[in-house]
């Protein structure tokens, strides 16, 4: 009944999702605080080699193994027009050697061989990035915040990602994609070729910079709106 009810929803966001603007408020539609085992069953992963998920009972909690740069995790949410909030933490169980390069991230519109907008956190760096990785594997790094205020080990930082396809106006046929970290606005960027990005899933990821080898972090309070009025 759960995966029925899953699959119902994600086909509802793919329909709502189609109508969205950039300058639109926003209404959630997904809500996950990851606090059963149901809601964590949920998430599902979806990129990474040596990945392992669970453990802890309030939040979605995952271990990077080795040889594996990143492992990536979805929701049940299939749309073009949304936004994704959650909580992440970079654990104490992280290496230290590794602590400075990991990364919290955020996904939307995540397709075939990694094609995404990405937002990336470095929790002890005071960095973020807003990333767009094309379906050949290229990365662009589209905005660059640094010196924001971020919470260290084992602390709440709350990220928030949006890509709303703008419908009417001058900038028609782009994707207006905004990032956030707490209540800094660290990215606003207008893609032209928002048509190359053809994914729909919406999640979020942890990983480091070379070898994330060791690398704990967890996620909660996940959140996914879309455009209203839609």
């Amino acid at each position: 009944m759960r995966a029925r009810a899953a699959a119902a929803l994600a086909c509802l966001l793919g329909v709502l999702a189609l109508a969205g603007t950039a300058g639109a408020g926003v209404i959630g539609v997904y809500r996950n605080n990851m606090e059963s085992a149901g809601l964590q069953a949920q998430i599902v992963k979806f990129a990474g080699e040596r990945c392992k998920s669970g453990g802890s009972a309030h939040a979605f909690r995952i271990f990077v193994g080795k040889a594996t740069k990143e492992c990536a995790y979805r929701t049940p949410v299939i749309g073009r027009d949304l936004e994704i909030a959650a909580t992440g933490r970079l654990l104490q169980g992280t290496p230290k050697p590794v602590q400075r390069r990991a990364f919290l991230a955020l996904n939307l519109r995540v397709g075939s061989a990694g094609a995404r907008y990405q937002l990336v956190l470095f929790p002890l760096q005071r960095k973020a990035q807003l990333r767009r990785y094309t379906g050949e594997g290229q990365v662009k790094y589209v905005r660059v915040a640094r010196s924001i205020h971020t919470q260290g080990i084992n602390r709440a930082n709350i990220m928030r990602l949006r890509a709303f396809n703008v419908t009417a106006g001058p900038e028609k046929g782009t994707c207006r994609v905004q990032a956030w970290v707490g209540k800094q606005l660290v990215a606003d960027f207008s893609d032209p070729a928002a048509g190359e990005l053809q994914g729909r899933t919406a999640g979020f990821s942890l990983g480091a910079v070379g070898n994330a080898k060791g690398t704990l972090g967890s996620f909660d309070d996940i959140v996914v709106r879309v455009p209203s009025p839609y």
